[in-house]
């Protein structure tokens, strides 16, 4: 059953269980999810929680609540070292390019910035309060100027992963370490280290899982409603991120862990693995919406195979809603004296579908499939024998719109009038002139070169029509 103050209900990895979003007690949704480490472009697998939460954003939005997105950018790192020097650069340079070449790809897919995007770089003050306040609780020591958390002193450490402490290797080296366990807060400088700030405990930088819990609580505060991020960070990241902020304060940091599943090429795709795609490059070869619908098809919790087959599908699916709307948009120069009962209630039950779908879990599946109802129910009518009043047309295209705006997707209706490019108008008045001849075997010929261009042509009454592949 639906929660009555969003009607959304998301699963929460921490107790494993669909559970009700609730607005904090201003009426805010708030929503931290964890952005990429900037030392190289970003890839497709990158791009999901950017998407998805930026879509949960807009469907809250819709359902009438006001949402805070934050998304944090991390710009310094033992990866940003190591590639700038890979490339003869100051880290601090480095770490900006990327950093403006992920905002630039990004805002490519047409979804807006989230509200807030904060740096490591510009939350050092909260982060080095943070630490001194585990610290003080001796929740955290400081050891040949490194600063660690202990782990066997949060008594919850594991419970968001769902491992038991004694099971437990550490992945994280520091030969003075009081447990194998316990992680870095503050890493000393190290020889090579080109970008460093002092602190009480000498001159260093941050460890990368403080970042997260400073930047968060900095921006949203504590017990915010809900933290996102790829189902790869939640250990140690997120198990780290929660003892923290948890032993800091003794109040619970999120209400929600919200976590998407990973892309596959050949395994997870990853810059260690080489076994990338480039967001840049799946843009230019496919389409900004192609690849909105490549995610939004399947669920985010669901593994998610990448490549040429899945993108070229994505691809069609764009071009039947984009044909869609044409249709409505073709049919207004046209329209009939009767409303269509079968449009009106296939988009009644599909507006129904739609929002039922997002509110369990953010099934954006049975979101879309709704769409698609909504796309064949447009091709029925008008196709009929009888087009649907010009009214009808009008707000059956506003509300479809709608849709496609809450998935990602509105610029395949936005877009529907564009121009036919001239060449192509030209191929399609000669073959008009053809068929006006009864010389079929030009007229073929023709099509076939219209089609070469990227569109098709249909005979209707109205004369010939044409629209893309």
């Amino acid at each position: 059953m639906a929660d009555e103050a969003t009607g959304m209900r998301l699963y929460d990895t921490r107790t494993r269980a669909e559970r009700p979003v609730e607005p904090g007690p201003d009426g805010t949704v708030r929503i931290y999810v964890c952005g990429p480490t900037v030392y190289g472009p970003i890839h497709v697998g990158n791009a999901r929680p950017f998407v998805v939460f930026s879509l949960m954003k807009r469907f809250l939005t819709h359902r009438g609540h006001r949402v805070v997105l934050v998304s944090n950018l991390t710009d310094v790192n033992d990866k940003i070292y190591a590639a700038a020097a890979r490339e003869g650069v100051p880290s601090a340079d480095l770490a900006e390019r990327y950093s403006r070449e992920y905002r630039e790809d990004t805002d490519r897919l047409g979804l807006g910035r989230p509200d807030h995007e904060p740096t490591v770089t510009g939350s050092l003050p909260a982060i080095l309060a943070l630490i001194a306040q585990l610290v003080e609780r001796d929740l955290a020591y400081p050891a040949g100027g490194d600063v660690y958390f202990r782990v066997d002193r949060f008594p919850g450490y594991g419970r968001l992963s769902g491992r038991r402490l004694e099971d437990m290797i550490s992945g994280e080296p520091g030969e003075a370490k009081e447990h194998p366990l316990d992680f870095a807060l503050w890493k000393g400088r190290k020889e090579g280290e080109d970008t460093w700030w002092d602190s009480p405990w000498g001159p260093g930088r941050p460890g990368w899982h403080i970042e997260c819990s400073a930047m968060a609580e900095q921006t949203l505060g504590l017990d915010f409603e809900i933290h996102g991020g790829g189902i790869d960070l939640v250990f140690p990241h997120h198990e780290n991120e929660i003892a923290q902020t948890e032993g800091a304060h003794g109040h619970r940091m999120a209400k929600l862990w919200v976590h998407n599943e990973m892309l596959e090429l050949g395994g997870k795709m990853s810059k260690s693995e080489g076994n990338i795609v480039l967001l840049r490059e799946a843009l230019d070869r496919w389409s900004p919406e192609a690849v909105v619908m490549f995610f939004v098809r399947s669920h985010h919790r669901s593994k998610l195979p990448f490549g040429d087959k899945a993108m070229d599908e994505a691809s069609r699916m764009c071009a039947r809603v984009r044909n869609a709307a044409r249709a409505l948009d073709r049919a207004a120069s046209a329209p009939g004296t009767e409303i269509d009962p079968g449009l009106a209630s296939a988009l009644v039950a599909a507006r129904t579908a739609f929002v039922d779908a997002l509110d369990d879990d953010f099934g954006t599946p049975g979101a879309l499939a709704a769409v698609f109802e909504v796309v064949a129910a447009i091709n029925r009518a008008v196709d009929g024998p009888a087009r649907p009043t010009l009214e009808q047309i009008h707000a059956t295209r506003m509300q479809f719109a709608e849709m496609l705006h809450i998935l990602g997707l509105g610029t395949l209706a936005a877009d529907a009038a564009d121009p036919v490019p001239d060449e192509v108008r030209r191929l399609v008045a000669e073959r008009d002139a053809a068929r006006g001849r009864r010389d079929f075997t030009l007229a073929d010929g023709l099509r076939a070169r219209i089609q070469e261009h990227g569109w098709d042509v249909r005979d209707t009454p109205e004369g010939a029509q044409v629209t893309p592949l």
